[in-house]
C-alpha cells in the first residue's frame, strides 16, 4: 500500500494536521508506505513524525504571499497563482507519471488542486482533507480574476475530480466537491505530557501566567524581549519566531528545536502549558488551543476568508479575545491577557478524534 499526500506549504496548519493523520496511519498500518509532497520545511516533519516517510520537496500550490506574519499581499498572491497555474497541464502530467511510478494506492490532498487533477489523469482515488478550499480564499480578492484570469475556474475544475472530500470543522468552500463531501471531527495536536508535566519540563513552574507567542515565523516584527520586560506574565516563544533573542532573559523563555528535543517537548506541549496563546487565527493554532485548553488572544491578519469564519465561531469553542495590532506591536498585552483569563469556559466543544477517523477512511479507500 502506498499513500501519497500533497500538503500545502502555506503556513504549518496543513502540515500539523497531516502529521497527526500520518502518525495514526503508522500505528494502524505499520507496513504502509507514505510519501509526502510539499514545500513545508523538512525539519517540521522530522520533529513530529513517528515513523518512516518519504518526504519529497515539491511546489504543489501557490498559497498566499505573506508580507510578514500579520500582513498578506493580495495582488502578489494573484500573480503568484497566475505563474503557478500557467503551466498546470505540464505539472499535472509530471505528477501523474510520478504517482504511477510510485504505485500509489490513494492520493490525499490538503488541499492543492494539483493532487486531484493528477488523480483524474491516473484513475487513482483521491481524498481532499481540509477546512477550506483555495478558490474560496482567492475569490474574496477584488483583483484576483484580473491578475490571474481563469485560475479560479481551473482550481474548481481540479477540485471536482476528487473522489472523496473530508471536511474539517471551522470550514468554508467545498462547493465544487459538494457531492462527495462528508464532515469529520477536528484534527489537532494534543499534548501527551499534560499541563503540569509540560511546565516542569519547560522549567516555568509557578503562579505567574504563561503566554505563548505563536505567529508562524513570518517575521512578525514583534519585540518579544520588550513585551516580556514590561509584563506581569512569563512570555514563551521559539527560535522560529525570533532567532536573535537570548534563551532566557527575565520573564522571557525562548525554546530552540534543540532545547525542545533535549527536554522531550513538542510544540503542542508549549500550548498545553500556556494560559494564553497570542497569535493570528489559523486552523493549526486554533485547533490546538481547543484541544489543549489555553485561552487565545488573536489579532487581524489581512483579508483571508478563514479569519472571518474563525472570529464568528471561536467564542463558542474557546476563551478568546481580540487584541488590536497597535497594542500588539507596542507591547500593551497585559490588560488583554488579564481580560481573556477572566472569561468563563466556552459553551460548546468539539470532538478531537479526527486523525483516527480520517486515517480509517484513507486506509479503507486504499484497500479497495
Amino acid at each position: 500500500m502506498t499513500i501519497v499526500l500533497y500538503t500545502s506549504g502555506h503556513g504549518f496548519g496543513h502540515a500539523s494536521r497531516d502529521i497527526e493523520v500520518i502518525n495514526t496511519i503508522i500505528i494502524k498500518r505499520p507496513g504502509a508506505r507514505i510519501a509526502v509532497r510539499t514545500s513545508v520545511p523538512r525539519w517540521f516533519f522530522e520533529r513530529s513524525v513517528r515513523g518512516p516517510i518519504d518526504l519529497q520537496p515539491a511546489e504543489v500550490d501557490s498559497g498566499v504571499v505573506q508580507i510578514d506574519s500579520l500582513h498578506l499581499d493580495e495582488d502578489e498572491t494573484a500573480l503568484s497563482a497566475a505563474r503557478f497555474y500557467a503551466d498546470f497541464d505540464r505539472r499535472v502530467k509530471s505528477e501523474a507519471a510520478l504517482l504511477k511510478a510510485a504505485g500509489a494506492s490513494v492520493i490525499v490532498g490538503d488541499v492543492p488542486p494539483l493532487a486531484f487533477a493528477a488523480s483524474r489523469l491516473t484513475g487513482i482515488p483521491s481524498i481532499a482533507l481540509a477546512n477550506f478550499t483555495w478558490d474560496w480564499i482567492y475569490e474574496t480578492y477584488p483583483q484576483f480574476e484580473r491578475l490571474a484570469p481563469g485560475v479560479l475556474a481551473l482550481i474548481r475544475d481540479a477540485y471536482r475530480c476528487t473522489s472523496h472530500a473530508l471536511r474539517l470543522p471551522l470550514s468554508g468552500g467545498f462547493e465544487p466537491m459538494a457531492a462527495v463531501t462528508r464532515n469529520v471531527p477536528l484534527i489537532a495536536r494534543r499534548s501527551k505530557l499534560g499541563r503540569a508535566h509540560a511546565r516542569r519540563a519547560m522549567d516555568v513552574e509557578g503562579d505567574v501566567p504563561i503566554v505563548l507567542a505563536s505567529f508562524g515565523g513570518h517575521d512578525s516584527g514583534l519585540r518579544f524581549d520588550d513585551v516580556a520586560r514590561n509584563s506581569l506574565f512569563t512570555l514563551v516563544t521559539t527560535d522560529y519566531e525570533m532567532p536573535e533573542i537570548p534563551a532566557k532573559a527575565g520573564r522571557l523563555r525562548r525554546f530552540t528545536n534543540e532545547l525542545l528535543a533535549d527536554r522531550c517537548l513538542q510544540y503542542e506541549d508549549l500550548v498545553a502549558a500556556s494560559d494564553v496563546v497570542v497569535t493570528k487565527p489559523g486552523y493549526g493554532i486554533v485547533s490546538e488551543c481547543i484541544a489543549n485548553g489555553p485561552a487565545l488572544l488573536y489579532t487581524s491578519r489581512g483579508r483571508f476568508a478563514e479569519y472571518d469564519l474563525f472570529v464568528a465561531e471561536m467564542p463558542r469553542l474557546l476563551r478568546c479575545r481580540y487584541i488590536p495590532q497597535e497594542d500588539l506591536r507596542t507591547g500593551r498585552w497585559t490588560d488583554a491577557v488579564t481580560a481573556v483569563l477572566q472569561q468563563p469556559p466556552p459553551p460548546a466543544s468539539l470532538d478531537t478524534n479526527g486523525a483516527e477517523v480520517v486515517a480509517d477512511q484513507i486506509l479503507d479507500i486504499a484497500d479497495c
